[in-house]
């Protein structure tokens, strides 16, 4: 599936969350980051820190004919760290693919924290070949990457296992868009391979599970958490027509094939568990990315699968989901160029 967040408009309106505004039968929403470049996942370190992987808004590197228009390659990707209501970019020149707008970017896509270091994976939403017809800051397109006391390095190349191993058996596409710490070294979500990979502390990367297609469309896996049950949680997008309501959550133990969790959402970008073991569901698109500009939706999921709904107005495209405490933490904008935001929302 060479399309997945980007499949967005270019020109779609963004709108802002308002700092400390309650939205009519809602809770409380204040923004806790702003200014950023296409945020998208999000992570908490052990000692509070909350981490947001920025997909940067291209460049002047060079631009050539995307899938979905003209798109133009720079190093403004970026890793932002918001500490005591202080936000800083702790990493930034990582590569970026965007509109000539900066719009609906590329980059990186997904942040964990473990230890003294961050590591990030990296989208393409193409064929891994397409790395080498791109100038040379494009390589870093779809890898796995870390920054610690060794500094800044590529963990994994999860471009290049796609290629070698096509773990789906489909047309050859990479797009990483999610990665958590796990006892083997990390997990990680291809998006546009279909697929679920680990990866080892040396870089060797492995397939963990596949997702087929159903309703007539590629499943898209986007995100992936562990569940208090030890369990790996994925998400899907599902890929076009994205069809309202054809969206699952996948329980996935190793070794094992995907068994469905709970279903009926529609255009899943990022799911979290609280501390209190409860699944959340961030949509990027409640009614479809056909609908018009996407108008996001936080969901509450009960233990018999049911939905319910924490917020769904203020988010326009949002891309990643993060839980501490009794709040979410949600990058709002996630398509946007310097409007980007990381809002607060409270939880019962």
């Amino acid at each position: 599936m060479n399309r997945t967040i980007a499949v967005l408009a270019a020109g779609m309106v963004a709108a802002a969350l308002v700092p400390g505004v309650a939205y009519a039968g809602g809770p409380k929403v204040t923004t806790v980051a702003s200014g950023l470049d296409n945020p998208r996942g999000l992570a908490f370190s052990l000692d509070g820190d909350l981490y947001v992987a920025e997909s940067g808004r291209g460049g002047s590197d060079g631009c050539f004919a995307g899938p979905e228009g003209e798109a133009c390659l720079g190093s403004s990707g970026a890793v932002t760290k918001i500490e005591h209501g202080k936000q800083k970019r702790v990493l930034s020149g990582l590569p970026s693919v965007a509109a000539p707008a900066g719009t609906n970017a590329l980059g990186p896509t997904d942040v964990v924290a473990r230890g003294g270091s961050i590591a990030f994976t990296v989208g393409l939403g193409a064929a891994p070949d397409q790395r080498t017809k791109l100038p040379e800051a494009a390589q870093g397109l779809s890898t796995l990457r870390s920054d610690g006391y060794r500094g800044l390095k590529t963990v994994a190349d999860l471009g290049t296992y796609e290629a070698t191993a096509n773990p789906d058996g489909g047309a050859l596409d990479t797009n990483p868009t999610s990665v958590i710490a796990s006892p083997w070294g990390y997990t990680a979500v291809d998006a546009g391979g279909n697929s679920l990979l680990g990866v080892g502390p040396t870089g060797k990367v492995w397939t963990i599970a596949t997702f087929a297609d159903h309703d007539g469309a590629q499943a898209v896996p986007t995100a992936v958490a562990q569940g208090p049950d030890g369990a790996l949680y994925v998400g899907e997008l599902t890929g076009f027509p994205f069809k309202p309501g054809s969206a699952r959550v996948y329980k996935v133990w190793p070794g094992k094939q995907p068994e469905v969790f709970a279903d009926g959402f529609t255009n899943i970008i990022d799911v979290a568990f609280d501390r209190h073991g409860t699944l959340y569901v961030l949509e990027i698109a409640k009614d479809g990315l056909t609908a018009g500009p996407p108008a996001g939706a936080l969901i509450k999921v009960g233990e018999n699968g049911s939905h319910e709904t924490v917020l769904d107005t203020g988010l326009t495209a949002p891309g990643g989901l993060a839980i501490k405490g009794n709040a979410a933490y949600i990058s709002n904008c996630g398509t946007c160029a310097g409007q980007g935001t990381v809002v607060r929302v409270p939880l019962k």
